[in-house]
C-alpha cells in the first residue's frame, strides 16, 4: 500500500502543520512528509496569516485527500476509531469537538500577537490585552477539562485536543506567559510527549527563517 502523504510547511512557524502532523502521529499511520518551501505564496500567507483559508496540512491517504485540520482530525478519527483520537463517552466526545472547534475558529489575537517561533524565547514578554483575554480563555479551558477528566491530558488519555492546542504550550514558553500550576502541569506532559520532542527536534534543526517572523520584541 502506498504511504500516506501529509504536506506541510515550516515545522519552526507552522501551527497548523504541527497539528496535523501530531494527529497523523496519534493516529499511527504511516505517513511521509512533503514540505513547501518558504518562499512558495501560499506558505507565506499562511505564515504570516494574511489568508482566510490554508490548504496546509493536507493529507493524502487511502486515495483520499483531506485538508483543513479539523477535517484531518476528525478524517482520522474515523479511520483509525481504536487510536483514541476522541474520547471514549458521547458526552466527552462533543466536550473534546468543542474546544477543539474553539481553537480551530477563534483565538485570532493570541495567534497574531504570539506567532509560533520554537526557536526564539522572549524573556519579559509585554502581551497586549487583547492577547491576554485569549490566553485566560486557553487557561479556562485546559483547567475544566483536567479537573473533569483527571489529566494528565485535556480528556485523560492524549486526544485530538492535545494536538489542537499543542501549538499553544510552545507560544506560551517562547513568549514567557506566566501560568498557574495546574497549566504549567499541562504544558510539561505535551512537551514530554515522544511525538511533540520529535517536531521540535527537527524545527530546531530547520536552516530556513523568514525575516517577517523574526521580529525584535
Amino acid at each position: 500500500m502506498t504511504p500516506a502523504t501529509l504536506t506541510i510547511s515550516s515545522k519552526n512557524y507552522s501551527s497548523w502543520s504541527m497539528r496535523g502532523w501530531l494527529l497523523c502521529k496519534l493516529a499511527g499511520i504511516e505517513f511521509e512528509e512533503q514540505v513547501m518551501p518558504l518562499d512558495d505564496p501560499s506558505t507565506r500567507a499562511e505564515l504570516l496569516l494574511l489568508s482566510p483559508s490554508f490548504l496546509v496540512p493536507c493529507l493524502t491517504h487511502d486515495g483520499i485527500k483531506v485538508w483543513d485540520t479539523l477535517a484531518i482530525a476528525e478524517y482520522l478519527a474515523e479511520a483509525r476509531p481504536d487510536a483514541g483520537l476522541l474520547p471514549a463517552s458521547p458526552a466527552a466526545r462533543a466536550h473534546c469537538r468543542a474546544v477543539c472547534g474553539e481553537m480551530h475558529a477563534g483565538f485570532y489575537n493570541l495567534r497574531s500577537a504570539l506567532p509560533m517561533n520554537l526557536k526564539a524565547h522572549h524573556p519579559r514578554f509585554k502581551i497586549f490585552a487583547g492577547a491576554q483575554a485569549d490566553i485566560e480563555r486557553v487557561c479556562t479551558i485546559w483547567r475544566e477539562c483536567i479537573e473533569q477528566y483527571g489529566g494528565p491530558y485535556l480528556f485523560g488519555e492524549i486526544s485530538m485536543a492535545d494536538a489542537i492546542y499543542a501549538p499553544v504550550c510552545t507560544r506560551f514558553l517562547t513568549y514567557d506567559v506566566k501560568l498557574d500550576p495546574v497549566c504549567t502541569a499541562y504544558c510539561r506532559a505535551i512537551m514530554d510527549w515522544a511525538a511533540m520532542a520529535q517536531w521540535l527536534s527537527d524545527a530546531l534543526a530547520e536552516p530556513t527563517e523568514m525575516e517577517e517572523l523574526e521580529v525584535e520584541f
